[in-house]
């Protein structure tokens, strides 16, 4: 007997979580003893878990640093967690990024430097370029989120603007060996773009960042124009030297949540079709696909057979014109609804595998053919919900958000699609 749609969706999104703690995918990827010292390093949501798995795995002394979010600590003996915030970057973590700086001067090439990366980064990495502060990393940051603009452009701007991002973090490694270990929460698991990536090297240009600039109508303050047009924020390029050496594993990523998920689905005997780790675009239009691809399968039993599970994962965007309070998957979530229109047999969840929904301690939300009706017998518009970016709001009036709290992982989002 399978479980009901509810509960079956949640523990697909549960085992996409889980196969991504990093207790479970760490250690295979710790490098050998060096001669010299270990330092470890690292940020983002799930950079605590990530040193507790290294300390927990590793033979011998160590020692480090490393940046979460608000919330996201867990204690470690070896390697000191501090906390900072996300998205938008505080003193904390301008502080932070400081003292990691300091952990990794003067090393020999005899000491290895252990980078523990994960989605979050780019904001716990708080460091500005010479010449800007962190109230203008903020403001642009603000903007960014706001803008619609993709993770990949949000972070190719924000690697122009830092004093670590873009491979900066490594070249201040140098000459120690330094080796990274992702987490990856983007699109096509392109180093370069998991928290703006600060040890690798980074083919695109200040030119890049500018066009990103005025493709959104994003004013910046006049530091950070400068710093794009002269072309002194310019990144760490291919072939640099300092570079040399260095290692980037990768530990693990949607499509490894997905998998897991699937398998979930597949003991309860459905179907699985993974639509693909890596979709982008406007949440509500991206919501507006699936629904007709759902609703296809339950016309047409095209392109598959009904019932299945429709899995996948990404990054969508939101560009925030209402009032409500953003989060691409509870937008997504409410366009799904309301292109499917109640039809009984689609129920769907998406959440963030880190637990955080735009701005929200959210991570997300289910939907039932129902939820039409029941906001509508509360008094909510469903429309006017989504005109005003308020999925949260929508679905939280329903009692059907998904809170998680800190899930100490990051790999992006998780979308599914139960047909009956």
């Amino acid at each position: 007997m399978r479980p009901c749609p509810r509960e079956l969706l949640r523990r697909l999104f549960d085992a996409a979580v889980a196969a991504a703690q990093p207790a479970l995918t760490i250690p295979a990827h710790l490098p050998e003893p060096p001669k010299g010292r270990l330092v470890v390093i690292g940020a983002g949501k799930a950079s605590a878990a990530m040193a507790r798995a290294v300390e927990d795995h590793w033979p011998g002394p160590l020692s480090g640093l490393v940046i979460t979010r608000y919330g996201y600590a867990v204690p470690c003996r070896r390697i000191e967690i501090v906390e900072a915030a996300h998205p938008v970057p505080d003193a904390a973590g301008h502080a932070a990024t400081l003292r990691l700086l300091d952990r990794v001067r003067g090393l020999t090439s005899e000491d290895t430097v252990l980078c523990l990366i994960s989605g979050g980064g780019s904001a716990l990495l708080a460091l500005p370029l010479d010449g800007l502060t962190l109230e203008d990393k903020q403001a642009v940051n603000r903007a960014l989120l706001a803008s619609g603009a993709t993770i990949s452009e949000m972070n190719c701007v924000r690697r122009h603007l830092s004093a670590v991002k873009g491979g900066r973090l490594a070249a201040a490694c140098h000459p120690a060996r330094v080796v990274t270990l992702l987490l990856s929460d983007v699109p096509g698991d392109n180093p370069t773009d998991i928290a703006s990536g600060p040890t690798v090297a980074d083919p695109t240009s200040c030119a890049d960042a500018l066009a990103i600039l005025r493709r959104y109508a994003i004013a910046v303050p006049p530091a950070v124009r400068e710093a794009l047009e002269s072309g002194r924020g310019e990144s760490v390029k291919p072939g640099d030297p300092r570079l040399a050496g260095g290692e980037v594993r990768m530990v693990a990523t949607p499509q490894m949540a997905l998998e897991a998920a699937a398998s979930v689905a597949r003991a309860a005997g459905l179907p699985v079709h993974i639509l693909g780790d890596s979709i982008e675009g406007e949440a509500r239009e991206v919501g507006k696909v699936l629904a007709g691809l759902a609703l296809q399968v339950v016309r047409r039993g095209q392109p598959f057979a009904a019932p299945c599970v429709l899995l996948s994962g990404g990054e969508t965007t939101v560009t925030v014109r209402g009032t409500g309070r953003g989060g691409r998957n509870v937008e997504f979530l409410l366009s799904l609804a309301l292109a499917l229109n109640g039809e009984p047999r689609v129920h769907a969840i998406a959440g963030d595998t880190d637990g955080v929904d735009g701005l929200e301690e959210i991570a997300g939300a289910l939907l039932a053919p129902d939820s039409l009706d029941r906001a509508r017998a509360l008094g909510i518009r469903p429309p006017d919900a989504l005109a005003d970016n308020d999925g949260h709001g929508f679905f939280q009036a329903l009692g059907d958000s998904i809170v998680t709290g800190p899930t100490l992982t990051n790999v992006n989002d998780f979308r599914a699609i139960l047909i009956t």
